[in-house]
């Protein structure tokens, strides 16, 4: 994770990197698997200066593969905050 987080930074995509749907274009997340269990972290890089992570996680679905909706509005919130923290710090986005 560590890796596709450094190549966004620089303007490039992982090839370990998806969309995360729902929250369109911008929003990306990787996934990785580690003795069994899988793991994901998302990650916009909508703001021209700063790569924020949003959220990192153990991927444990009860229920299929679908991500827990917990998770998806955690997302959806980090991506809220992250938008005001740029505005703070580097003025209105686009």
């Amino acid at each position: 994770m560590g890796n596709a987080l450094g190549v966004a930074q620089f303007g490039g995509k992982h090839p370990a990197t998806k969309p995360w749907k729902g929250l369109g274009s911008g929003v990306f997340e990787v996934v990785e698997n580690h003795d069994g269990n899988t793991y994901r972290a998302v990650y916009t890089v909508r703001f021209r200066e700063t790569v924020y992570v949003l959220h990192a996680f153990q991927k444990k679905s009860r229920k299929g593969i679908k991500t827990p909706l917990s998770d998806v509005d955690l997302v959806e919130r980090r991506l809220k905050l992250a938008r005001q923290d740029y505005e703070a710090r580097h003025g209105k986005t686009k």
